[in-house]
């Protein structure tokens, strides 16, 4: 038995050459601990003349035949025990990047030796397939002297700052993807130096509109435009999303340029419904160093933006006229201005935005995301002209851009500008009249222009469109508020939409700007807010407040300063107001001093930066429409100073009440209210805002005034 593995293609050989005679290999054992025959010399098989010759043409042959078969089924064993390479992967990664076969032949593979052995093997593939030497050395522990892998100067930048950082860098608070600081609007240049650790929005209303409420330009006409504020912000977004998710609204946006690079672009929630290609951002020349601006993207988009900033400058130092290395440069500087809240940063990646957009050879898709980012961030600060110029700037490259026309039309609606938006958005439904973003928009300025019954069929093809962009609270808000004013019942089923959408805490709560999980209930008792103090103070001093009040009303017409709100259907409502956004409003107290020295004891009321401290006077005959207040951060009390004893009333939600002087009725108005006013003579009451009582500290010292 030891000699039957070989004996028998050896037998057969002697016979073919009879002068050879018969040798028995000596029996060994494997390490599979079974015997086989040691392999022979054929030193024999040299001596003999013609029997060799007739030997290794037929048996020699066979012989090594089986040799190398033996060896290919233990390297096919070894390569699947020892997990050599993932063919799912280098298949996938071979679609990605697809050699061509032409320059395999000339040797251009070389560019893929990882290693530095100076071909291209495993060790390269595995590299390829985002391995790094260390993975591939711990997967192989037995292999021994590997070179190490060759990088580029950005690389090795990159990896040397990446050693060091984990030495010495101080963790910093993780910021979140859609981090948006809500700021003040007269605080509207330092976007950056707060940040909230609390949720502020209708669903996600408030977090992805913040830019565009939170930072109007000084010289902007606010006040021509009823209820401005309502404007959505565009993201990219938005999106954010929209809802995203958005987002969008505020939510961003990721996209690839044509070669499978990544690439940050603004969230496009003006995009229209046809299908877009992805971005070219590659010239001719960037193809050839793509490897650099890839290694460079990667640590943008691994998180390491101060590694990714010095890579990308480097490359610009390198090739100073390539526009795609000067955009990375931008986006590597807008990552890092967020994560330090900087603004100086932020300014510097504007500066390297246009730079990029100015470049020659840049793509035309490069130039579109450069400009466009460069306008959104423009917003972020504040400079709402600035973003403006550079939009108009870019629907003159882009003519055909329905989308960039749409995003121009928001810009001119953020510096009160209804006329030019109204406008474009009348250009952009010429030329593509199924477009639900210009839909909602011009709805929105018809209705600002309190052409009720006309905005009504845009604002509704315009949500039932379901473009990007059109899905957010303020349009589902005018809309029902609309319908309404129609006396059309089908208003509750926008709202009711809208609360299913995430836009409204309910049906009758609509408010936009709120912070999630504070307790709602229309009506409230002194007890119920924790401000008893202040409602008897109120209560004890109401003669003196009233007598104040009537001092300063017009004694010829019996207002205040006409309500601008445009919140009623008929008759004559005025005010008088002391404090606003957390501030006094001029010189107004002067006029009343006892009444402001006897707030000036309750920060809940004076600082309320989401309310205002009013007198409020209306003549009768007068109706105000059913409305909701922009926000759940607040209660609203109402001293009775002056009352008919009939035909007063308000409703919140299905409750009616009516006022009595000396009383302080307190409800939140972020429900739905109305009010009539139907008696002989004016009423007049007193109104203080306060902070809702659950609100932090911190968030009463962080939240955006309204």
């Amino acid at each position: 038995m030891e000699e039957t593995v070989m004996e028998e293609p050896i037998c057969e050989e002697a016979i073919l050459a009879e002068e050879i005679p018969e040798v028995k290999p000596t029996a060994v054992v494997n390490k599979n601990g079974v015997k086989a025959e040691a392999a022979t010399a054929s030193g024999g098989v040299a001596s003999g003349g013609g029997g060799a010759a007739s030997g290794f043409s037929g048996t020699k042959i066979f012989t090594w035949f089986m040799v190398l078969a033996l060896l290919g089924v233990w390297s096919s064993v070894a390569v699947v025990w020892l997990d050599l390479v993932d063919y799912d992967n280098v298949i996938a990664r071979a679609k990605e990047f697809p050699f061509n076969f032409s320059e395999v032949l000339q040797g251009k593979l070389s560019a893929y030796d990882a290693d530095g052995d100076g071909d291209f093997d495993v060790e390269d593939a595995k590299v390829l397939l985002d391995e790094s030497p260390g993975e591939v050395a711990s997967k192989k522990n037995r292999t021994k002297g590997v070179k190490e892998r060759p990088v580029s100067l950005v690389q090795k930048e990159a990896k040397e700052e990446s050693a060091v950082e984990e030495q010495t860098a101080v963790p910093l608070p993780p910021i979140s993807d859609d981090f948006v600081p809500d700021d003040s609007r007269d605080e509207a240049t330092q976007p950056y130096e707060e940040s909230k650790q609390f949720t502020d929005r209708p669903g996600s209303q408030e977090t992805r509109e913040a830019e565009a409420e939170s930072v109007p330009e000084p010289e902007a006409n606010v006040e021509s435009v009823p209820e401005l504020e309502a404007v959505p912000q565009l993201k990219d977004e938005a999106v954010p999303e929209l809802k995203e998710e958005p987002v969008a609204v505020e939510e961003e946006t990721t996209q690839e340029d044509s070669e499978g690079n990544a690439e940050d672009q603004p969230e496009d929630m003006l995009k229209y419904k046809a299908k877009k290609k992805k971005p070219k951002l590659l010239n001719k020349f960037e193809k050839t160093i793509k490897t650099e601006i890839d290694a460079a993207e990667k640590l943008r988009k691994k998180g390491k933006v101060e590694e990714a900033v010095r890579a990308f400058d480097t490359l610009v130092q390198q090739y100073p006229q390539s526009p795609r290395c000067r955009y990375g440069k931008a986006l590597a500087e807008d990552d890092l201005a967020e994560k330090m809240r900087s603004n100086d940063m932020l300014q510097k990646a504007l500066s390297t935005y246009k730079e990029a957009s100015e470049l020659p050879n840049a793509t035309p898709d490069l130039i579109k995301a450069t400009l466009k980012k460069r306008a959104e961030r423009q917003q972020f600060l504040g400079r709402m002209r600035g973003a403006l110029a550079t939009l108009e700037k870019l629907v003159q490259i882009f003519p055909e851009d329905v989308a960039l026309k749409n995003d121009l039309g928001v810009a001119h609606l953020l510096i009160g500008d209804n006329k030019s938006a109204k406008r474009v958005y009348e250009e952009v439904l010429a030329i593509a009249p199924s477009n639900g973003f210009a839909k909602v928009h011009y709805g929105f300025i018809l209705k600002s222009e309190n052409k009720i019954a006309e905005s009504i069929p845009f604002l509704r093809d315009g949500l039932e469109s379901g473009d990007p962009g059109t899905d957010d609270g303020r349009f589902y808000f005018h809309l029902g508020d609309a319908l309404q004013r129609m006396g059309d019942d089908s208003a509750y089923k926008w709202y009711e939409r809208g609360h299913q959408r995430g836009h409204f805490a309910s049906v009758w709560q609509r408010s936009l700007y709120n912070v999630d999980g504070l307790k709602a209930q229309p009506w409230w008792t002194p007890k119920d807010t924790g401000y008893m103090d202040l409602v008897k103070t109120l209560e004890r001093n109401w003669r003196t407040i009233r007598d104040e009040a009537l001092s300063v009303i017009d004694k010829s017409t019996g207002l205040f300063v006409p309500e601008e709100e445009n919140l009623r259907e008929k008759g004559e409502w005025g005010q008088f107001t002391l404090w606003q956004q957390g501030k006094k409003a001029g010189e107004s107290c002067h006029s009343v001093p006892k009444t402001c020295g006897l707030l000036e004891r309750y920060p809940e009321a004076t600082g309320c930066k989401r309310g205002q401290i009013k007198f409020s006077v209306m003549q009768p005959g007068t109706h105000v429409w059913p409305h909701t207040g922009p926000t759940n951060c607040r209660l609203r009390m109402h001293l009775g100073l002056v009352i008919p004893k009939t035909g007063c009333k308000i409703r919140c939600t299905n409750d009616t009440r009516a006022w009595e002087e000396g009383k302080v009725l307190i409800f939140d108005d972020s429900f739905e209210h109305e009010v009539w006013q139907d008696a002989d003579s004016y009423r007049l009451i007193f109104i203080v805002d306060v902070w809702h009582p659950e609100l932090t500290q911190y968030q009463r010292q962080t939240l955006s005034p309204i």
